[in-house]
């Protein structure tokens, strides 16, 4: 993986979980960069990853950067505000 990596946790294929992919891929879109590897898992299918990065709700999106690590729980289509948080803005 690179240096700088989204890993999204989600819950099987909710409607709640394909909302999240679906803002992670406009985020991905709207940086245009191509050295962050974007990770999806599924916590039912991975229990180990989660538990692992402590993940303890979903959707969590992890953002493994230059300058450590940040997350955010929930909902994630406010682009923008996604962005001032994670510090990528």
């Amino acid at each position: 993986m690179n240096s700088r990596t989204f890993k999204l946790y989600i819950t099987g294929r909710t409607s709640r979980a394909q909302e999240a992919v679906r803002s992670l891929n406009l985020l991905s879109q709207r940086l245009h960069s191509k050295d962050i590897d974007v990770v999806v898992i599924d916590v039912l299918e991975n229990p180990d990853a989660a538990e692992q990065d402590k993940i303890l709700a979903t959707p969590t999106l992890l953002f493994q950067g230059d300058h450590g690590e940040n997350r955010i729980i929930g909902d994630l289509s406010n682009t923008e505000e996604v962005l001032k948080l994670l510090n990528l803005r």
